[in-house]
């Protein structure tokens, strides 16, 4: 089993993983009522890459030239490779736009070298002199599978004037080597009192202390202000391992450059739980079924034609083989029956011409599987040579196909889905297939779709919901169960034969979510698997 394991996690294995905490100092202020709204964009461009892609982004921040951004990246760093990486800092706008704060540019070896639990400040870019600072700690993240949930309140706050009330929240640091602090959590503001109770906070110890539970955590209490410029009731210091001790007495609320006390800040409870990872379910007997579903309409172009993305070559793959082989090859490892359903959508079928949106490429409806990728290739090519192209573009019925077995397996965590969907054009049943996918994120799948072909793809990214929950209506996605991938990011550029740069680059950028949307159902709602409790270490 553990020799299956590695080619799903990565072609090569890093040398470490490391987590990058990001805050600005001093930015451009692009509003004219009230301070910039930034927000910080992270791409990653490989030694081999012409261009950056994004890899993550910060949380938006309201009203602050300053901001300290709670979300992390976390990045495989190799020693061997070169990582660019390149940071722009964006103004948010309230019409969707953004305007531009900074950008900074940099190494992920030397930000390890440089930084390494320390402070590392970057001079920003762009069309002023003065664009202001980013600050980067870099720190390799220790192996801890333990989750904190704790929940705080406080009592006795002192009220700002005689007439008002505080509107409080917590604002939770861990410490770095240089005795800087780095922002890892925030509660919600409490509007209105003196003795809030705020909701549990749930956070990986790997983030609040890196898996030291006695690392220093600074906990500073803020009274909100709508400008932003929100003024500091008290600081107060502990640990996770001093959070978990019930009866512990209270924390003093200190007002250091006031030399004040002002109130005190409780634990109302903590709970240690160990997190089960995307191993730990495959080891419990969790198995992946695989799925597929290839788009056969006519924008793709017939495949006797040297420009069509169908063209069948006895000297090269065409784009869909490339998908096929560079995903199919990999997922296939973790399906022990060796049995993947695979269907093609928008072809006119024999002898009627009749349009199918999902019919078994090896003609069997009773039973649509094939026992290899190379079987489902050669299903493939037989196909284009019996089926005429049409179309529309329509996902949905093949997404809910994929609902409708999983629909039948939600019972004991046993099965997951993975359905991967070939295509190269715009979606034509949008609405459908958003209610489709809305559905299936309360169910054990995920949808990796591949686009080939020069298409914008928008749509894609728009299913593709990593910065904002996927919405129909008033319907909203359980979570994000979707990755879209352009195959063209993995081509050459230039020459009559596009050859893929790397296989295992794209099975590592399109299985990179699968992992996380797996546990993440595990542990959703009525969760098949309960995850135990873990003791203190």
């Amino acid at each position: 089993m553990s020799e299956q394991l590695v080619p799903f996690i990565n072609g090569s294995l890093p040398t470490s993983q490391v987590e990058l905490s990001i805050s600005g100092r001093n930015l451009l202020n692009r509003d004219y009522l009230s301070k910039s709204d930034p927000y910080c964009v992270v791409s990653l461009k490989a030694q081999y890459e012409d261009e950056y892609h994004e890899i993550e982004r910060t949380e938006m921040i309201k009203d602050s030239l300053n901001p300290q951004w709670v979300k992390k990246v976390v990045l495989d760093y190799n020693f061997e490779t070169i990582q660019k990486l390149r940071f722009v800092i964006r103004d948010d706008d309230f019409d969707g736009g953004y305007d531009l704060l900074g950008c900074f540019e940099t190494t992920l070896s030397e930000l390890v070298s440089l930084s390494n639990g320390r402070q590392f400040f970057g001079k920003l870019k762009g069309e002023s002199r003065q664009q202001g600072e980013i600050i980067i700690v870099t720190e390799e993240l220790m192996s801890c599978k333990q989750i904190a949930e704790i929940q705080f309140r406080a009592e006795h706050l002192p009220k700002p004037s005689f007439l008002s009330s505080n509107d409080p929240f917590l604002v939770l640091s861990r410490s770095n080597e240089d005795g800087s602090y780095s922002v890892v959590a925030k509660t919600e503001t409490v509007p209105g009192t003196q003795n809030p109770t705020w909701k549990p906070i749930t956070i990986r110890a790997t983030t609040l202390c890196n898996g030291d539970f006695d690392r220093n955590i600074k906990i500073d209490c803020y009274n909100q202000k709508h400008d932003g410029n929100h003024k500091l009731i008290g600081t107060c210091y502990s640990s996770l391992r001093s959070l978990s001790v019930t009866n512990e007495p209270p924390m003093i609320l200190v007002n250091e450059k006031k030399k004040k006390e002002n109130g005190e800040l409780k634990v109302q409870n903590t709970h240690i739980t160990e997190d089960a990872t995307f191993l730990d379910y495959l080891r419990g007997g969790t198995q992946i079924h695989f799925a597929i579903a290839i788009d056969f309409t006519a924008s793709n172009g017939v495949h006797t034609n040297p420009h069509s993305l169908h063209y069948l070559s006895a000297n090269k793959l065409n784009n869909y083989e490339i998908a096929l082989r560079g995903v199919g090859e990999i997922i296939s490892y973790y399906d022990s029956h060796k049995l993947f359903p695979a269907f093609g959508f928008g072809a006119r079928l024999p002898p009627n011409g009749q349009v199918s949106h999902q019919f078994p490429l090896n003609d069997k409806p009773s039973h649509p599987y094939c026992s290899s990728i190379e079987e489902i290739l050669v299903h493939y090519r037989r196909q284009l040579n019996t089926v005429h192209l049409h179309g529309p573009t329509n996902f949905a019925p093949v997404i809910n196909n994929t609902i409708s077995i999983a629909s039948q397996f939600q019972e004991g965590g046993g099965h997951y889905f993975v359905l991967l969907i070939i295509t190269d054009g715009i979606i034509s049943d949008m609405h459908q297939t958003k209610q489709a996918i809305i559905k299936a994120s309360t169910l054990p799948i995920s949808i990796i779709i591949v686009g080939v072909g020069d298409d914008d793809f928008e749509n894609m990214n728009e299913l593709d919901s990593d910065d904002s929950t996927l919405r129909e209506g008033n319907l909203f996605a359980k979570r994000d169960i979707v990755q879209f991938v352009p195959l063209r990011r993995y081509l050459t550029k230039s020459g009559p034969n596009q050859y893929i740069k790397s296989q295992a680059d794209l099975a590592k950028e399109v299985l990179a979510e699968i992992p996380a949307q797996l546990t993440g159902y595990m542990k959703s709602p009525n969760a098949p698997f309960v995850v135990p409790t873990a003791p203190i270490i």
